[in-house]
């Protein structure tokens, strides 16, 4: 059965070994957000290192989703110290849950202030894609779905919520009201 992969991507406005309050706000939201995630129904998985390891996002182990990796408009840095981003990479079992996770609670407050942690860069933050049900999406794929969609647009592909496709390419439409349906 085919699972949707997430992969989101964000230049936040100081590294994440900041010390201010904005960047500790930030953290504290982002434990709060994944723990309400990980209740919701239709989440599958995230991608998250082997040790645990908080900030160290280029060097860690990350298992089966592979070696952490960073769109090429990324130009800040790569150390714990410099490290200025937020990315995620999780497993849904369909659109509707996975709007209904992000567009609901935690996450939904945590969108609405967006714009005092992240960068306005241009580039796309998100984009979703169909796996098998027997693979674990990686980090180069997501950032590899995010530059196609960046450079091609929406695609069966590479997609967002809003140009979003079926596991066989259709196009459809999900709406707040109701779920996934067919594109118009």
């Amino acid at each position: 059965m085919p699972q949707l992969a997430l992969y989101t991507f964000g230049v936040l406005r100081s590294p994440l070994a900041d010390a201010t309050p904005l960047t500790r706000e930030f953290y504290e939201t982002g434990a709060a957000v994944y723990r309400e995630i990980g209740r919701h129904p239709g989440y599958l998985a995230h991608a998250e290192p082997a040790a645990g390891d908080q900030g160290e996002l280029f060097g860690a182990d990350w298992g089966a989703w592979g070696d952490f990796a960073v769109p090429a408009w990324y130009d800040k840095g790569r150390t714990a110290e410099t490290t200025a981003l937020a990315a995620t990479l999780s497993l849904w079992t369909g659109l509707r849950p996975a709007f209904d996770a992000l567009y609901t609670g935690l996450h939904r407050a945590a969108l609405n202030r967006r714009h005092d942690w992240f960068e306005r860069t241009g580039h796309p933050n998100h984009v979703f894609w169909w796996v098998s049900g027997d693979v674990t999406p990686t980090w180069q794929d997501g950032v590899s779905r995010l530059e196609y969609l960046r450079d091609h647009g929406p695609a069966p592909h590479a997609f967002t919520f809003q140009r979003a496709f079926t596991p066989d390419g259709t196009p459809i439409v999900v709406s707040r009201r109701r779920g996934p349906g067919p594109a118009r």
